[in-house]
């Protein structure tokens, strides 16, 4: 009897042998397989769209939009807030006494890896799509396209903030695969550059999407983010080429300056003809507070940089944080319009709480994300907290700028000369008298070196308090030199909160203590 059991068990070796295993590997029930779900158009849309959603995450235990680095650690603006001590992450990281257990950082590194994650699912299974009445093959192009886009979007967010980090390129299915070794700077802007280079060949101009689907990923937005790749790869004449490619889209009409600066900020400006790429928010009445990564669809960035004070409306007053440096404000020449749609410069009588609006001596506030009316008073929000401002991560001046700064790299003077003047001349308006063209401004001479200091200066200026400026210094190797500069000219109140510089270590901020624990990570230097 034990004998016939043990071979019933065991089958036999012989024919019975793979009909066992069948029944040993076959999945329960209930459960669905990756290339089950992925059956439709809808499907592989829904797949995409998942995959934007992280960009528009800005909370989880702490804030972190971009512009904390971008804006706060440059010289460009402070912390602000309440006290010091309100949001102590953001503290650490203007002062350059940033550790490895910083809060930010952490939400921040882990938010772009599950961007990277519902890339590389939709990578995978996309292109295996049968083709049918819901999706063509060229949805389906455009869906993997936009894929590929997002993934590299994520890894230059953490390339640029910590250099080399893993290098995930595919699905995670096993638990052998989850922990990978830090890849180099240089193989994580290959990889990004492959993507965006098969992004590019597979999206679809703007022109080409239906209004319900403006904002997502375009052949130019690809294109204007192989420039910026570039430019911050120094190599400058791949960078040029791609701003020449776009700039014959500028020519077919798909882009080109808004004829109102401030309109770039406002609910009506979005998606518009200055457009190439921006996280896209909407109305959310929800009372989500504290509730994590994923929780809203409007964004925190307007009550944050709003003015504490109730002058500007006493149901709308904000937060206070990325509040502008007297630095910044003396960039502006004298005459320029921007100025004044950048910052807002209370009077005495709109400081209601003169210890809580003015942070380490700046009264200043960030205009341009506030919503603002031309009352000037805050537009009321929905829902206190949230707002459906869109965040503009690359304007067509942006693009104008960089292929400006690739020109002047490569020699090409003339061309340099006619994107800074395209820039200037629409801040400049009907007035002629006020933003000369090059050279004739800030001591500038007709020269090689002279126009990279005119380009870099109407980067700060058009681009202010948009996020670009710390990236800018660093790619630049000028943020010892600058940050320094600006030190020696704060207020002693800013000066006294202020570590040295360490040139070598700060450019590049440490990867999160509990991501090097987990994954075995070597940590970056001096921390």
């Amino acid at each position: 009897m034990k004998k016939y059991i043990y071979i019933s068990i065991l089958c036999s070796m012989s024919a019975l042998l793979s009909s066992c295993n069948d029944w040993l590997t076959e999945e329960g029930p209930m459960v669905t397989n990756a290339k089950d779900f992925f059956t439709s158009g809808e499907t592989a849309t829904q797949c995409v769209n998942a995959a934007y959603a992280p960009l528009m995450w800005e909370y989880n235990t702490t804030y972190y939009p971009e512009w904390f680095i971008g804006d706060v650690v440059s010289d460009d603006a402070l912390k602000g807030g309440q006290t010091l001590l309100d949001m102590s992450d953001v503290y650490d990281l203007e002062n350059f006494k940033t550790i490895s257990n910083n809060g930010l950082l952490l939400d921040y590194y882990r938010a772009q890896y599950q961007g990277i994650a519902r890339c590389n699912l939709a990578i995978e299974e996309i292109p295996a799509i049968n083709l049918d009445e819901s999706i063509d093959e060229k949805l389906r192009n455009r869906l993997t396209g936009e894929a590929k886009f997002l993934r590299a979007m994520y890894y230059f967010r953490l390339v640029r903030m910590f250099g080399g980090v893993p290098k995930v390129d595919f699905v995670v299915y096993s638990s052998d695969l989850w922990k990978q070794p830090r890849a180099t700077k240089d193989a994580i802007y290959e990889l990004i550059i492959s993507d965006l280079k098969d992004a590019e060949a597979k999206l679809w101009k703007k022109s080409e999407y239906e209004d319900k689907d403006l904002g997502r990923a375009t052949k130019g937005a690809a294109q204007a983010m192989l420039l910026k790749a570039y430019l911050y790869m120094h190599n400058y004449s791949e960078a040029k080429k791609w701003g020449e490619a776009i700039k014959i889209q500028e020519a077919a009409g798909e882009y080109d300056l808004c004829g109102n600066y401030a309109d770039n900020f406002t609910l009506e400006g979005e998606n518009g003809i200055e457009s190439v790429f921006e996280i896209q928010y909407m109305n959310d009445e929800t009372s989500d507070y504290g509730e994590g990564n994923g929780f809203t669809r409007g964004t925190f960035t307007t009550i944050l940089t709003r003015s504490r004070s109730t002058a500007f409306g006493s149901s709308s007053a904000g937060w206070g944080f990325n509040k502008p440096t007297q630095d910044l404000y003396n960039e502006f020449e004298n005459s320029d319009p921007r100025r004044d749609i950048t910052i807002l410069n209370p009077t005495d009588a709109e400081i209601i709480n003169s210890t809580e609006e003015i942070y380490l001596g700046s009264r200043y506030c960030n205009r341009k994300y506030s919503m603002m009316g031309q009352d000037g008073k805050y537009i009321p929000l929905s829902h206190a907290s949230r707002s459906p401002l869109n965040y503009r991560v690359i304007r067509y001046a942006d693009v104008l700028l960089m292929y400006a700064e690739a020109c002047c790299e490569e020699n090409a003077t003339t061309e340099a000369k006619a994107a800074l003047e395209k820039v200037r001349s629409r801040a400049r308006g009907n007035n002629p008298a006020i933003l000369p063209e090059f050279p004739g401004y800030n001591n500038y001479q007709d020269t090689k070196d002279d126009l990279m200091k005119a380009i870099r200066h109407e980067r700060r200026v058009e681009l202010a308090m948009e996020g670009h400026r710390w990236f800018d210094l660093c790619r630049w190797n000028i943020a010892k030199k600058t940050m320094d500069a600006y030190k020696a000219n704060e207020t002693p109140e800013a000066r006294a909160e202020m570590a040295d510089f360490i040139e070598g270590k700060h450019e590049l901020f440490p990867i999160p203590q509990e991501e090097v624990n987990l994954g075995g990570l070597e940590q970056n230097p001096g921390y």
